[in-house]
């Protein structure tokens, strides 16, 4: 991703201090969405009520059907202040700005400011602190290959735990997050804490995951296993196990995944599994697919196509087409896009 900088001058601290920078890269996108069905939140619209025999007229809100086909947008920019001493320890700050459209009605979004991510680097040890990605986030093809200018097909659509991600919108989840890489190996762990309830008592909620990946030649193998501790006896801990493969042959690159979903849930507890792929066809076209499920009765399964058409300078056209369905779901949903991606 081409980084703009608008801020590189040297800012000596103190004597300990090589360099301080500000960064700011980020993408746009815009283009227009379809989803079958759609519905979602209409406000200022006209609501008539009958009180005891009265007709009201008035304004309100309501979930009702919208159009099928909305302009779709996102604007993301991430902030990133950057230090390193003179002995090599880089320490880092980001804050996100992104802006979406409402997916359920079209309308524009305002931009909202993430909370803030802290890290300190040195050789293969990394240490992220506050608004962060867990193991499961950061492991390796976990999401593969997303066809879609908004990547809304996944060979992941069969997971349903709760695993800790960072928010790009929100404060998010106040954790911690470790990675040491050396050679060809890399492991990384994550914990959090939350606060719960159960039938009005209050709960600590602990969450943990760890992970491992090992790449040789040209394929990763990656693994991650995390759990939710409610610390309640006679109440199993929801976990997640995956296990992810990815290849690189040239123009051809894929990607393997299996995960045992253990939310405690019976419509969602099971095995996941999913597979996606990618062909440069040529000098700028690239093809993409993927395929997700579960064999549980409330697991999505999405499969799809798409294809990025690349325009040169970081920007692309994008578009794809795809279909999201469930056992226990009344209709499938189908879903395309089209429009342009410019990375900065």
């Amino acid at each position: 991703m081409k980084k703009v900088l608008f801020a590189s001058t040297a800012l000596l601290a103190t004597a300990s201090m090589a360099s301080a920078e500000i960064k700011f890269s980020g993408y746009g996108r815009f283009g227009i969405g379809y989803l079958e069905d759609r519905s979602g939140a209409v406000t200022n619209i006209t609501v008539t009520t009958t009180t005891s025999g009265v007709i009201n007229v008035g304004t309100g809100t309501a979930v009702v059907d919208t159009d099928d086909v909305i302009l779709i947008s996102r604007f993301r920019l991430n902030i990133d202040g950057i230090v390193e001493t003179d002995s090599g320890v880089e320490f880092s700050a980001r804050v996100r700005l992104q802006a979406d459209e409402n997916a359920g009605n079209g309308e524009a979004g305002e931009a909202q400011l993430s909370g803030a991510r802290f890290t300190v680097q040195y050789g293969g040890l990394r240490v992220d602190a506050g608004n962060v990605s867990g193991a499961f986030d950061n492991l390796a093809n976990y999401y593969g290959n997303e066809p879609g200018l908004e990547n809304f097909i996944g060979q992941y659509s069969g997971v349903n735990y709760d695993f800790l991600a960072f928010s790009s919108t929100g404060a998010g989840s106040n954790a911690v997050f470790f990675q040491y890489a050396v050679g060809d190996f890399a492991f990384g762990a994550s914990y959090d804490t939350a606060t719960g309830a159960i039938n009005g008592d209050k709960i600590d909620l602990d969450r943990w995951d760890v992970s491992a990946t090992y790449t040789f030649n040209n394929i990763t193998a990656a693994i991650a296993y995390g759990e939710t501790d409610a610390g309640v006896d006679g109440l199993d801990d929801p976990s997640l196990l995956v296990f992810t493969l990815g290849a690189d042959f040239g123009d051809f690159s894929g990607t393997l995944f299996v995960a045992d979903d253990n939310t405690e849930i019976d419509l969602t507890d099971g095995t996941a599994w999913g597979i996606s792929a990618a062909y440069n066809v040529g000098s700028a076209l690239t093809l993409t697919a993927a395929y997700g499920d579960g064999n549980a009765d409330g697991d999505t399964e999405q499969y799809g196509i798409g294809a990025i058409y690349d325009l040169g300078g970081g920007a692309s056209l994008q578009g794809g087409i795809g279909n999201s369905d469930c056992d226990i779901c009344e209709d499938s949903s189908l879903r395309a896009d089209f429009g342009a991606r410019f990375n900065f």
